[in-house]
């Protein structure tokens, strides 16, 4: 435990991870302020004092979740030509379901405040679902481009069946549900190619 009045180093990732152990231990049921500050080992208070309220804190939660699986859907950019074309397009899918991500998605969903916060964050340009679907885009026609894909292939059509489904089943899911995992590979290998 953190003794009171002493910084707290990266106090929000420090946050965010505890959250997501919790979620993926217990379930988003059991997300509160308490369970996120008592997993971090840190003062009670530490949240609130760095959050607008623990809806403020669960929108900032998925929101730095959904910019670090966008950074990571841009590096396909950098992948063109190189390894297998379903291989890069499963990563960045796959990406979107680590850190707890369906139960993370759910917990916003269930809570009004929070899905507010994150509907307006995404409208006034946070990066989102958009941003890995117009990285997915751009991979594509780059890998068109060197003749991986096929010019039958539309890479918009693609990318948001991709998108589209990886939000499906983190939407739909729940816990002890089929993990999301293998019917995601089977689309992209349908999508694109083994």
């Amino acid at each position: 435990m953190s003794p009171r009045g002493v910084a707290t180093p990266d106090v929000r990732e420090r946050l965010f991870a505890a959250a997501e152990r919790v979620v993926e231990r217990d379930g988003p049921g059991a997300l509160t302020s308490r369970s996120v500050t008592t997993e971090a080992g840190c003062a009670k208070g530490l949240l609130h004092a760095h959050f607008d309220g623990f809806d403020a804190f669960v929108a900032e939660l998925c929101l730095d979740r959904f910019a670090r699986t966008a950074g990571k859907a841009r590096a396909l950019s950098g992948l063109a030509g190189r390894g297998t074309v379903a291989g890069n397009v499963e990563a960045v899918a796959l990406v979107l379901f680590d850190s707890g991500g369906p139960a993370l998605s759910g917990l916003a969903m269930g809570r009004p405040a929070a899905a507010l916060r994150v509907r307006e964050a995404l409208e006034k340009g946070a990066p989102g679902f958009t941003a890995v679907q117009e990285a997915v885009t751009g991979y594509l026609e780059a890998e068109r481009g060197l003749g991986r894909v096929p010019e039958s292939v539309d890479p918009d059509t693609v990318a948001l069946a991709v998108v589209g489904t990886a939000h499906h089943l983190l939407m739909t899911g729940r816990p002890g549900a089929p993990d999301p995992r293998a019917p995601m590979k089977r689309l992209v290998a349908a999508l694109v190619g083994g």
